[in-house]
């Protein structure tokens, strides 16, 4: 064969290798804002251009960014929340302290509280029915409030530690347990758990639950092992697992690009492309600054959007005890966006 096709043969191929294996996504914009407190999870409010972020410590307060600009346009005080959701139909939003704070969405001025018991953490506004879901790791597990007037409509009993949840908006909520190493699902007009799906020997240690709504695929990330697993919602069945970075804490589906992202604590952003709905793989793997394990979606850009903070390097650990992670270093906190 002429030389010359020989040579462009190996151009085409090499060029086509490179395209498949191109890392689309990066982050776009990284904004320090600053300000002190502790952190765990984000919340973009898509529809009023939203983005809340609670911050934990003395005093604790939930803080409110514009989406689009990531501007400051307020706070809700005296809320030490672990998260924060809102119910577009009634304008109302609630942040998972305790007590739990409601507040109007427009004007960011509190309501009310709402006493709870257990420990709130994780939160899941379900529009099905217009309630919002307080998550805690003690019982009891949920606590369903009435997003119109914040009325307590009942608790559940999960058995066990749930972290991030999900709706499939036609009144199934579905929940990963974290020390149980399955998914819950709760029928949202009993406030029943009607099942659980076993992960064992798959998936471990799950704090990340993600949801393709089409095709009825719960995408569970989790830590021990450091696993995605693919599962069917509607039957339970794992239909496959793929490989994330370790200490994941939250995933996020795009339902326009068929991707799934599981955020880490080591750094990196896990994405991985459903192909169709029986094939998945690993797309890319984004390196991002650690602590940088949780994330929100804004389905208006298809921005992924991560919160972070510098730390210190943590201080010695004495025999028999556990590692701690050093102090927050000031005014370090910083929230990034991802993108192509």
């Amino acid at each position: 064969m002429n030389r010359f096709w020989i040579t462009l043969g190996i151009a085409i191929v090499s060029g086509f290798a490179q395209a498949q294996t191109a890392a689309p996504y990066k982050i776009l914009k990284t904004v320090k804002v600053g300000g002190a407190g502790g952190f765990d999870y984000v919340y973009a409010d898509e529809a009023a251009r939203r983005l809340y972020i609670p911050r934990s410590g003395t005093p604790g307060r939930i803080l409110v960014f514009n989406l689009d600009t990531l501007e400051s346009v307020g706070e809700i005080p005296n809320a030490s929340a672990r998260g924060a959701a809102v119910d577009t139909k009634s304008g109302h939003g609630f942040g998972s302290s305790k007590p739990v704070v409601m507040w109007d969405t427009k004007t960011l001025a509190t309501i009310k509280t709402i006493d709870v018991q257990g420990g709130p953490d994780g939160i899941l506004a379900d529009p099905f029915n217009d309630r919002v879901y307080i998550f805690s790791h003690s019982n009891p597990n949920v606590t369903v409030i009435n997003a119109k007037d914040g009325s307590i409509a009942g608790t559940i009993d999960l058995g066990g530690a749930p972290e991030q949840a999900v709706s499939d908006l036609k009144g199934h909520i579905y929940v990963d347990i974290e020390d149980k190493e399955n998914i819950a699902v709760i029928d949202a007009k009993t406030m029943t758990v009607t099942a659980h799906y076993d992960l064992t020997g798959k998936g471990g240690t799950c704090a990340g639950l993600a949801m393709d709504l089409k095709n009825r695929l719960l995408f569970a990330t989790c830590r021990n092992p450091q696993t995605m697993v693919v599962v069917n919602a509607d039957t339970g069945k794992i239909l496959d697992t793929l490989p994330i970075g370790s200490g994941t804490d939250g995933a996020v589906f795009n339902p326009k690009t068929m991707e799934v992202f599981s955020s880490q604590g080591d750094g990196t952003l896990t994405i991985v492309k459903e192909k169709s709905p029986t094939s998945f793989v690993v797309e890319q793997t984004l390196q991002t600054p650690p602590r940088s394990k949780t994330l929100t979606f804004d389905g208006k850009t298809g921005h992924v959007i991560l919160i972070t903070a510098e730390f210190a390097p943590p201080p010695p650990t004495p025999a028999g005890s556990r590692p701690t992670r050093g102090q927050m270093v000031p005014d370090s906190f910083s929230i990034l966006v991802v993108g192509k």
